[in-house]
């Protein structure tokens, strides 16, 4: 199913070209090692020597808990939503970031507590378990920190993968709020027991610095932020709109929405103020160019929460958060492009598809004819622009082609030579990012955001 307008128009505008874009990933990663180079420094000149298996228990203990520190406060600021990260690493990036440096940190975590236990009880000549409750019930903060450390082991083991997958997004989302109560209940104790903290007013205050600048950082981009905006903007429920199969389009209005500054491909963190909904925020690409006065999502119903915003009753009060998102024009370094779909993953590439300047091919990839989202103004679109789109759907057998390096490039002959911006569901993604490669597209230039946090 080929809907073709011979020629290209490119839009109007060029893009613009902002290297410190590609810089700022680079810059951050190395901002975070040097940090952690700067811990191993405090710890080696607090030490003036390791003598024995106690000492070096002990001292390996010191290390791990000053990098779990260190870790904790890494954490904090990837999911900070600074503007700045997230508009230039990307979103699902910094959640990957976040998520591998989570299971460091718990091990670290981990690592400390029985180093330290062992290097004390082999100290002071004392068993393992009497150790343990001398450090937790006689040591300053340290019970304090035994219950953080219990709280953050146990948000590490549901958030991994295979109890992940048993949780809803808004359970996982709000039992990560946890992360916020372990730092503060552990970060007394490092202060109060650490030997590299303890009389060191220099490390104390660099390490009340970090942490209290993290703390800024949330506190502003994650609340103050969002408020700001929910009264600003006014933003409303206008129209719910079916366009496909369980998947509606939200149409909204508000106040001042230009100022939001959203670009095509980005998306904001939606919180409904209606029953069962006002209580969570989900993230929702806009699905048409932002406008002054009006905003559009389209969702698929793929859980109770999207499920219900097919229920929404016009006038119901909206807060958006963000936008947020690297998945934009930015990210192009080719004059050709194609856009490449997958079910509901259209309603990013929709907007990209309408304001990306030179050669756009856009293939879209359905179970069914009648699945294909927003086809009538794709269509428009590719009419008004010249360009091709291709769509593709596993029933008929007749429309279908498979998602292969092969079948890629029967549609797209000079592949190897575009960018490719891919949405869709993660099992579609690994397909296409797999064929892509095997066709010659580089990786720089495949191009990909996910929602699965």
């Amino acid at each position: 199913m080929t809907t073709t307008f011979t020629g290209t128009r490119a839009s109007r505008g060029t893009r613009r070209r902002r290297p410190y874009r590609n810089a700022v990933p680079f810059l951050a990663q190395l901002a975070v090692w040097a940090g952690a180079a700067g811990v191993l420094v405090l710890w080696w000149s607090d030490t003036t020597s390791v003598v024995g298996p106690a000492g070096w228990l002990t001292g390996a203990g010191r290390i791990t808990g000053l990098l779990a520190g260190y870790a904790c406060a890494v954490l904090l600021a990837l999911m900070a939503r600074v503007p700045l990260l997230d508009h230039t690493v990307g979103t699902d990036r910094l959640a990957r970031w976040h998520a591998w440096g989570g299971r460091c940190t718990v091990s670290l975590a981990l690592a400390h507590t029985l180093l330290i236990i062992w290097g004390y009880s082999l100290t002071s000549h004392a068993d393992v378990v009497s150790q343990t409750t001398t450090l937790v019930l006689h040591y300053p903060d340290l019970l304090k920190g035994t219950a953080g450390f219990l709280l953050f082991l146990a948000t590490g083991v549901l958030s991994a993968r295979a109890a992940r997958r048993r949780l809803s997004y808004e359970t996982w989302h709000y039992l990560h709020f946890a992360t916020y109560l372990t730092v503060f209940l552990a970060f007394g104790h490092q202060l109060s027991n650490g030997a590299d903290f303890v009389g060191n007013t220099s490390a104390q205050a660099a390490w009340y610095a970090l942490f209290l600048g993290v703390a800024a950082l949330l506190a502003w981009y994650r609340f103050a932020v969002p408020l700001r905006r929910g009264l600003r903007h006014r933003l409303r429920v206008a129209a719910v709109r079916p366009e496909a199969p369980g998947v509606v389009s939200v149409h909204l209005t508000g106040e001042h929405l230009d100022e939001l500054g959203g670009l095509p491909g980005q998306f904001l963190r939606w919180r409904f103020l209606t029953r069962g909904l006002w209580w969570t925020a989900n993230p929702y690409s806009l699905s048409a160019p932002a406008h002054p006065n009006h905003l559009r999502i389209t969702v698929k119903a793929a859980g109770g929460h999207s499920a219900a915003l097919a229920r929404l009753a016009p006038g119901t009060r909206v807060w958006a958060e963000g936008p947020y998102g690297g998945f934009t024009a930015n990210r192009r370094t080719s004059p050709k492009v194609l856009l490449l779909a997958g079910g509901v993953g259209i309603t990013p590439l929709r907007t990209l598809f309408e304001t990306l300047p030179g050669q756009v091919t856009l293939v879209y990839r359905a179970r069914r004819p009648d699945d294909l989202a927003l086809r009538g103004e794709l269509d428009a679109i590719a009419a008004h622009r010249r360009a091709t789109v291709h769509y593709v759907v596993d029933e008929p057998a007749a429309h279908s082609s498979p998602l292969t390096a092969r079948g890629l490039t029967t549609l797209v002959p000079d592949l190897a030579a575009h960018d490719v911006y891919l949405c869709g569901p993660p099992g579609m993604a690994r397909a296409a990012i797999q064929a892509l490669r095997e066709a010659g597209v580089p990786t720089r230039r495949i191009h990909h955001e996910s929602f699965a946090f």
